[in-house]
């Protein structure tokens, strides 16, 4: 069986590839469970410096897979474990985490940015989450760090609208670093996080704090967020966007207006 995320550890840094390529990296339980098992185990080994994200194929990741949403009961989740555990554990991850985005970075693959402390991107990089699409709501603290981020503006036109970020745009909003040919992608994020191996790591990590300062208050956006979110799963708009996307068709919602 293919390794859905490939964990390895060299010169200092921990590369998590996703590597679902059939389905484009969408993320299951299993996959978020082995990224946040990475995350701890890295954050805890003394020749881990980084932490760097990386998809494959063109793709960074699809994001949640739908049949995982559709599959919901309504039943309450285990919030340490799969998406929930990962959205909680990032604003607590003590090392530096970069991401090289190269295509598709849907859902949390674009959230999750808003976590890293560096985030290459090339100009086929397409950052979309289509979150309201699918009758959910923002997560992983988006709701909050986007519009500091972007602006007001740019966080619903990104959060709400859904409207897609290619690598340029993502620059210009501040979610990106830098933009890089896709051939060169990789190495220059690999570059980046060697740079940082070789620093001291007492001091990266106290300026890393400093600049980050106090999560309490993304910490319990995050909680709202998660509460919200668990709701809409268990709605009927949501129940209707994921069938219509199952189904390939365009998802109705007339029937909800008077609801909202």
């Amino acid at each position: 069986m293919t390794e859905e995320v490939i964990v390895e550890v060299s010169g200092g840094i921990q590369t998590i590839r996703f590597n679902r390529l059939d389905k484009k990296n969408a993320l299951t339980r299993p996959m978020y469970d082995r990224v946040i098992e990475a995350l701890l185990a890295g954050d805890d080994a003394t020749q881990v410096a980084a932490h760097v994200f990386l998809g494959g194929n063109g793709v960074f990741t699809a994001g949640n897979d739908i049949g995982d949403f559709a599959r919901h009961d309504g039943k309450p989740r285990d919030l340490s474990s799969g998406a929930p555990g990962l959205i909680r554990l990032l604003p607590s991850v003590r090392k530096p985490m970069i991401a090289a985005v190269d295509g598709l970075a849907v859902g949390i693959g674009t959230t999750m940015l808003f976590h890293c402390d560096l985030v290459f991107a090339s100009p086929r990089a397409s950052l979309r989450t289509p979150f309201v699409d699918l009758g959910l709501v923002p997560e992983a603290g988006s709701s909050m760090l986007a519009p500091l981020r972007m602006g007001q503006q740019r966080a619903f036109e990104l959060l709400c609208l859904g409207e897609p970020f290619d690598g340029q745009r993502a620059c210009e909003a501040g979610l990106v670093n830098h933009v890089v040919p896709s051939d060169e992608l990789e190495a220059a994020t690999m570059k980046a996080a060697a740079r940082l191996a070789l620093k001291p790591p007492g001091a990266l990590a106290a300026s890393r704090r400093l600049l980050r300062g106090d999560p309490s208050a993304l910490l319990a956006q995050i909680e709202k967020e998660t509460e919200i979110f668990a709701e809409r799963l268990a709605s009927g708009e949501a129940k209707e966007a994921f069938s219509a996307f199952l189904e390939k068709r365009q998802p109705d919602f007339s029937q909800f207006r008077k609801q909202a």
